[in-house]
């Protein structure tokens, strides 16, 4: 892997991942941009105890653009965008309107492929291994950053998630706090290491899930499974057989074995509803331990943290989706259409090889 930083037009910085040493990037950004201004700002929620962040600037971001004009393309003679080369393989960027700003935090945008058309599964192993070795990179830079507490690598698919740009991407949210969700896992961390003597709960749930039903794919360095308590219709956790915190973690031999697992968990995931309703909608989440101090959660360590990945889709079944209404989205109780075990065994059925 090749990495080349540069600065766009406004000053935003962009990187490119290339799969060639010898790959030269030396295209400047023509478009007349001024400086980015942003209002991002993070406000706690004393009665919640969580953090909520405010940034109006961004109702004037790019929504669903035609395919000549997106933003994520390269740039092509006069039809300049977010990427001034002609070409390539990955690369990240500050995002133009981000969630998160200055000190309170950063927003970056992963393309995963300069293929208007493609989507992740479509990706060669060699490409998927590029993403995550950007991913890597930019979680170990991000963290170094002094406003950033948590790295967040995510990527939303499809128009039903709220994607307003079609050109295959992801994000890197780097937040200010540990967000609720992790805090949520430390917490329940701390308790089960208390009340069995040091047992942690991660092993002890991923040693469960592996003598159980809900089995979907199992490698020598990777198991994935849809939860015993799983929140949506469809729902995969991959996680590395080794427990790490990060993606930093990693050995060769996980990384070298993750594309082709993950990539035959997306083309299933494709396969869950039929052809006719491919591609399937789903957001992909990378769940990492904080960077920041863990005091709070007494006895537990960043090592104690297991790195993994939530994939899931709204869609519960053809031609509908799950929507978060009274009990989930008024009290935070979600009620799931579909047994976790048929889950596993549609998506066992649906093997792409």
């Amino acid at each position: 892997m090749k990495k080349t930083s540069t600065r766009l037009a406004d000053g935003r910085e962009l990187i490119y991942y290339d799969l060639r040493d010898d790959t030269v990037r030396d295209a400047v950004d023509r478009r007349p941009l001024e400086r980015t201004v942003t209002t991002s700002e993070v406000r706690r929620d004393p009665l919640l105890g969580d953090s909520v962040a405010i940034a109006s600037h961004r109702q004037g971001r790019i929504y669903h653009p035609p395919a000549d004009e997106c933003p994520l393309c390269p740039s092509q003679g006069e039809r300049l965008s977010e990427i001034p080369d002609s070409s390539y393989d990955a690369v990240v960027f500050e995002n133009r309107f981000p969630s998160l700003a200055g000190d309170s935090g950063r927003c970056e945008v992963v393309c995963f492929t300069s293929d208007h058309n493609a989507s992740f599964a479509d990706l060669t192993e060699e490409q998927a291994r590029l993403v995550l070795d950007a991913w890597t990179d930019r979680t170990s830079e991000l963290s170094h950053l002094p406003s950033v507490e948590q790295v967040f690598c995510f990527e939303n698919r499809g128009a039903e998630i709220g994607v307003t740009l079609g050109h295959p991407h992801g994000q890197i949210y780097a937040y200010p706090f540990t967000t609720p969700r992790t805090a949520l896992m430390l917490r329940s961390l701390a308790t089960h290491k208390e009340a069995t003597g040091g047992e942690n709960l991660f092993d002890a749930v991923l040693e469960r899930e592996l003598a159980d039903e809900r089995v979907v794919l199992e490698t020598e360095h990777w198991v994935a499974f849809v939860p015993y308590a799983a929140h949506w219709p469809y729902e995969v956790h991959l996680y590395p057989k080794r427990r790490v915190p990060d993606l930093l973690g990693l050995d060769e031999d996980a990384r070298t074995e993750f594309p082709q697992v993950y990539l035959e968990l997306l083309r299933r995931f494709d396969r869950i509803f039929g052809e006719s309703e491919s591609p399937t909608p789903y957001i992909a989440a990378w769940h990492q331990a904080p960077f920041g101090q863990l005091e709070e959660f007494e006895g537990v360590n960043r090592d104690d943290f297991a790195l993994h990945l939530e994939l899931f889709t709204i869609r519960r079944t053809s031609g509908k989706l799950k929507f978060l209404a009274g009990s989930e989205s008024g009290m935070g109780v979600f009620i799931n259409d579909i047994r976790p075990e048929a889950a596993a065994q549609r998506l066992r059925e649906v093997a792409s090889s």
